[in-house]
């Protein structure tokens, strides 16, 4: 006699897992061979057959889970833009109540070597190209979402208030964004800056800000 709880389509619920998990990890691993295609030929050479050899799979494949190079390349860059705000916001989290220790986190996530490897950089600076045109790209590429400059500005002026810093937060919190965007442009573009030239530069960006918060070896214990 068959079970009446057998499911309607016949599909135990744990194969339905396996075929959604294989999913997952098909188009994860086209959206890793787009991210290395982009760092070595860039946005006008890459195409899905390089992509498809790239992870190894059939040019079927690539078809089936994402039916174009558009699709294809707005998945790969949200998985970049998702990754990025998942991380900074991770450290957030992690670093307590200090207003100090939550700023300083936040700059060490942009310069952290799980985000800034030069084939991520080297995609972002291909996407960045074509975002002019792409209101997509664009609005993917601004990573630095209205959430992360809001908690910049309120970091800003809690420390203002703690310090009795004579700045007005929002155009020093305009600067600090600044500062930061130019170091990842001057990393994308392989000018020869490192990841730990530019994070240092950002630190010492941050204790001439807040010198009554701040030195060169992490956010003053209050």
């Amino acid at each position: 006699m068959k079970s009446t709880n057998a499911p309607a389509d016949g599909v135990a619920p744990g194969d339905r897992k396996g075929r959604k998990a294989s999913k997952e990890t098909r188009q994860l691993q086209l959206i890793e061979a787009t991210i290395d295609s982009l760092a070595k030929r860039g946005y006008a050479e890459t195409t899905l057959a390089n992509v498809a050899d790239g992870a190894g799979l059939s040019r079927g494949i690539v078809n089936f889970h994402f039916e174009s190079k558009e699709r294809l390349l707005i998945a790969t860059l949200q998985s970049m833009a998702d990754e990025y705000s998942a991380h900074w916001m991770g450290a957030y989290e992690k670093a307590g109540p200090s207003f100090a220790a939550r700023l300083w986190a936040l700059v060490a996530a942009d310069f952290d070597r799980k985000i800034t490897t030069r084939r991520k950089l080297a995609a972002w600076c291909a996407f960045w190209g074509e975002a002019k045109s792409r209101p997509t790209y664009q609005a993917l590429c601004g990573a630095r979402d209205a959430r992360y400059q809001q908690l910049f500005e309120e970091l800003v002026t809690g420390l203002k208030a703690e310090g009795a810093y004579g700045f007005e937060p929002k155009a020093t919190t305009l600067s600090l964004c600044a500062m930061l965007e130019g170091l990842w442009w001057r990393l994308m573009m392989s000018d020869g800056l490192t990841r730990e030239e530019a994070h240092a530069a950002a630190i010492e960006f941050l204790v001439g800000l807040f010198p009554r918060h701040m030195s060169r070896e992490g956010p003053n214990t209050p």
